[in-house]
């Protein structure tokens, strides 16, 4: 499995990041390979993530490349470049 991480900054509210993120979420139910997103808030003011498990390196460089990973910073109003994180998991408690 795959984790990736992404951090962005945005001046939207809480509620109203809420509702976009409610908003887009049957897009991302359709996204191949994606098996988990939690949405997250960061402890700094106006910071937001997003918490994406795939089922691959070759699911999330799929999605890197999709319309609906472009839209994300205009749909969130971003204000700066988001700060990424891709990390392996190793799931040792279904083993």
């Amino acid at each position: 499995m795959i984790i990736q991480l992404v951090r962005l900054k945005s001046n939207l509210s809480e509620e109203e990041m809420i509702r976009r993120a409610e908003e887009r979420m049957p897009l991302f139910r359709e996204v191949p390979g994606l098996i988990q997103k939690y949405y997250v808030k960061l402890n700094e003011p106006n910071s937001y993530g997003g918490f994406y498990i795939w089922d691959s390196r070759e699911s999330l460089l799929a999605f890197k490349e999709s319309e609906l990973a472009a839209s994300i910073p205009a749909a969130y109003e971003v204000m700066e470049p988001p700060h990424i994180e891709i990390l392996e998991a190793f799931d040792v408690l279904r083993k």
